[in-house]
């Protein structure tokens, strides 16, 4: 058995008794912790996937002792400027043991696809509802009740053309709106 659990930020694959190295917990050393952010579990059987967590599973470990990481050397150089620049830095770490991996009350994983398809399901039968209604109409542009004097040239010499004047290529603004008027 297996889960796959959300621990400070980091995702760790874990299994029973086994020990890892996580950021720093608040935690006194001996101390027990219960991790609830399950995010996969397999018990051999069936896998049980989260959506985003797994309900009602937990993993409980036990801290072994809070250390710092090796060191990491940072190093930085600008080649002929005389830049160098060195860095080291150590992370604060928790060693955990983990006891325990309880399942209880968590979904299978065909209910969380089941869960997904229905997901799917409510957008179409809104996009379809939306495609029922009725169309919107389109008018026309009517020219008695335009302003034509607020419209751009483009938009009048278009006009026209549906309108079927000629020689529109030519005309002003001015000479536009009154041949269209």
């Amino acid at each position: 058995m297996y889960a796959i659990v959300d621990i400070a930020g980091q995702q760790f694959k874990v299994e029973k008794d086994q020990k890892i190295f996580v950021h720093r917990l608040n935690e006194k050393e001996g101390s027990k912790v219960s991790f609830g952010k399950i995010l996969l579990l397999d018990d051999g059987k069936d896998v049980k996937i989260g959506a985003p967590t797994v309900d009602g599973a937990s993993v409980d470990a036990k801290v072994i002792n809070h250390l710092k990481g090796d060191k990491v050397i940072i190093f930085k150089k600008k080649r002929r400027k005389g830049y160098r620049v060195k860095n080291g830095h150590r992370q604060y770490l928790s060693e955990i043991q983990i006891s325990n991996i309880s399942s209880s009350g968590s979904k299978s994983v065909k209910k969380a696809e089941e869960s997904k398809s229905e997901l799917k399901a409510k957008p179409e039968t809104k996009a379809k509802s939306a495609s029922k209604a009725k169309p919107k109409k389109v008018s026309e542009p009517k020219l008695q009740k335009q302003d034509l004097s607020s419209m751009s040239v483009t938009e009048l010499k278009v006009l026209a053309k549906d309108k079927g004047l000629t020689g529109i290529s030519k005309m002003k603004k001015a000479d536009l709106i009154k041949a269209l008027s």
